[in-house]
């Protein structure tokens, strides 16, 4: 196993300034949302270190990796070379890296498009790449904010700001977004269900 010194060294050679930048905020971003929610901060930093380890690696060598991963890749991904660096990643990790955790390979996986049933962890990752301190975009303020004091509104709000960007791009929304959707949907409108049910007693 790798120590983390050794596998920041090797990232830092592997990914451009920008990209080596923002995988450390990821890290940071990922500790303090572990910490916050009771998961296990040291696991997030090292999920959140090398979410896009394969980012920046030649189009070709991504689609090999994501291939011999063998992760249910959907039709979407497949169509959609920006997509490619999740799977790829996870099983890099574990192929290169020798890092078997699970909820590590699963976060890195599903960092960019996410997927119903996530874990906790898993959306851990997903929330940090979106609310890092490098992010610029309109109402990251707002997105950073709710995600500590409403994370299933938060989880909503991210997968709805994700298809409004690739719907902007006419690109392929991948099936497991749509079921992340359509998941948070679900929660968020019986939570104000219930919440106009309960007003409504008052």
């Amino acid at each position: 196993m790798y120590s983390l010194e050794e596998l920041k060294s090797f990232l830092k050679k592997r990914l451009s300034k920008k990209r080596f930048v923002h995988s450390l905020y990821v890290a940071d971003e990922a500790y303090k949302l572990a910490g916050f929610y009771g998961e296990d901060p040291d696991k997030a930093y090292l999920a959140g270190l090398l979410h896009d380890v394969c980012k920046e690696s030649p189009a070709a060598e991504q689609e090999e990796l994501m291939l011999k991963g063998n992760m249910n890749i959907s039709g979407a991904e497949l169509s959609t070379k920006a997509l490619w660096h999740g799977p790829a990643g996870a099983y890099f990790l574990k192929a290169e890296l020798e890092i078997n955790d699970s909820d590590i390979l699963n976060a890195v996986r599903f960092h960019t498009i996410g997927k119903a049933g996530m874990s906790r962890f898993e959306e851990i990752i997903y929330m940090a790449d979106l609310i890092s301190e490098d992010r610029d975009y309109k109402d990251v303020d707002k997105m950073r904010k709710l995600a500590y004091t409403d994370f299933e509104k938060a989880m909503y709000e991210a997968v709805c700001y994700s298809m409004e960007c690739v719907i902007k791009k006419q690109n392929y929304i991948p099936e497991y977004t749509v079921d992340l959707y359509n998941q948070y949907a679900y929660i968020c409108s019986a939570c104000k269900k219930n919440k106009e049910k309960n007003d409504g007693k008052k």
